[in-house]
């Protein structure tokens, strides 16, 4: 009983913050843009260089930190989803993929829904486009073509989950009770005049500061919205179902933001501070002699116990 009564209460305070109509921060869907057709025309149409003059230093922060090159990855992400459509798409009997010119926004969804949601607003063209440039520079890579190879990282490397997408296109997420993100607004914690050209105004997005916001990417598991669900983040389900539900109260942002002091560099795995924020390591050994049998003796032996103990508010690994 007692734990059924934390559960209901952690997701009463997951769900308050939408119930409520008082912190609309939106406004009415803005009229859609007609598609980028080109790889340089997505990026120039979220193009965030504007915010470095203001926020320099969460720019370096956010420069270090793999939301800035959330396509290349470690670089794991670009080469998987290469893979991705060679074992997969191309080998389903119904994706009607069966070769790149056979690709689209919507087969890449299953990795850019949360890898670069702004595809979305893309052709086909740009999907193709960037699946060709992957493959370009795995072949540079491969013929030890570096300036090739680092010409073409740089135009993956460009598609990134930047200022725009937190502070605009995703940041209000109930947007039939709290409005659309509006293109002349820049969304943060305060409200009034923003000094900048494309986004005169500030208002306050009601969830951006909790763990909900984060998990518009690092989901509860298959994204079953999509034609072929995939299984990939984890992260706020086993936040929200395990830690809240046992009574944990920070949020994403508090641990890996403040307490860990990254700030927009937010790392997880690569980061020293998370690794001992997350985890604890209790190693104990000690040695014996074992009499195996009269004819071999007496054997040295060496016992090690390692307990890790999970610190963190989600499961590790993610993904």
């Amino acid at each position: 009983m007692r734990k059924a009564i934390k559960i209901g209460l952690s997701l009463f305070a997951t769900t308050a913050l939408w119930t409520s109509g008082a912190l609309g921060a939106g406004g009415p869907k803005p009229a859609a843009e007609p598609k980028a057709k080109t790889i340089k025309e997505l990026v120039a149409r979220y193009d965030s260089s504007g915010c470095i003059e203001c926020h320099e230093e969460i720019n370096d922060q956010w420069a270090n930190s793999l939301h800035s090159h959330s396509i290349l990855g470690t670089p794991r992400t670009a080469p998987t989803i290469i893979t991705a459509i060679e074992v997969g798409l191309k080998n389903f009997p119904y994706s009607g993929v069966k070769d790149d010119k056979d690709i689209t926004v919507e087969h890449l969804r299953m990795c850019t829904k949360c890898h670069l949601p702004q595809l979305d607003d893309a052709t086909d063209d740009v999907a193709r486009e960037i699946v060709a440039t992957i493959k370009g520079w795995q072949k540079a890579k491969k013929d030890g073509d570096d300036a090739k190879a680092e010409e073409l990282e740089a135009t993956i490397a460009s598609l990134n989950i930047n200022c725009r997408i937190c502070h605009n296109r995703m940041a209000i997420i109930h947007k039939w009770a709290d409005g659309y993100p509006q293109p002349d607004t820049v969304y943060g914690d305060k409200d009034g005049d923003h000094e900048d050209e494309k986004f005169p105004k500030m208002a306050k997005a009601p969830a951006l500061g909790e763990s909900i916001f984060c998990g518009q990417c690092h989901g509860t598991g298959p994204n079953f919205e999509l034609a072929h669900p995939s299984q990939c983040a984890t992260l706020y389900g086993s936040y929200l179902f395990a830690y809240t539900a046992e009574g944990g109260h920070e949020s994403c942002q508090d641990c890996h933001m403040k307490k860990s002091g990254l700030g927009h560099d937010m790392q997880s795995y690569n980061s020293e501070v998370m690794a001992k924020m997350s985890m604890d390591v209790e190693v104990d050994g000690r040695s014996l002699f074992w009499r195996k049998n009269s004819a071999e003796g007496v054997i040295p032996m060496g016992i090690i116990n390692v307990e890790l103990t999970n610190k963190a508010g989600h499961t590790i690994p993610d993904g």
